[in-house]
């Protein structure tokens, strides 16, 4: 699998996450679809040039939705 394709991939989970969960701290998202932090991070960031999330800052825990 490229890069490019284990991103997407990620986003894919995380869309499915949220989806399934609604919004979600970055911590608990990451915890609980098992995949690794910087994954996380390229799929978040792959989701917001989507225009696809919801990012708000709740004190200092990062909240994620879909939009």
């Amino acid at each position: 699998m490229t890069a490019i394709t284990e991103i997407g991939a990620a986003a894919g989970k995380i869309w499915t996450y949220l989806e399934k969960n609604g919004a979600s701290s970055v911590t608990k998202i990451t915890t609980e679809t098992g995949l690794g932090k910087n994954d996380v991070q390229r799929a978040i960031g792959w989701l917001a040039k989507e225009d696809k999330l919801a990012i708000e800052l709740k004190g200092r825990v990062e909240t994620l939705s879909l939009k």
